[in-house]
């Protein structure tokens, strides 16, 4: 179940840049570059997630 414990790790590393974009929204003084580049890092796990979910899926049925 490699495949299991890579997108457990996706998540995980998902939540974890959630919290970071979080912080620094929270903070006035964060450089907009930075609030961009976490958003960005953010989605690319996002959509590695929904296509490790789709290669699951296909693999099943």
């Amino acid at each position: 179940m490699a495949i299991q414990a890579h997108l457990v790790e996706l998540e995980r590393k998902h939540r974890v840049l959630e919290g970071e974009l979080h912080e620094a929204l929270t903070h006035p003084s964060t450089d907009d570059l930075l609030i961009v580049e976490l958003k960005r890092r953010k989605l690319m796990v996002k959509d590695a997630i929904q296509r490790l979910k789709l290669t699951a899926s296909e693999t099943v049925h």
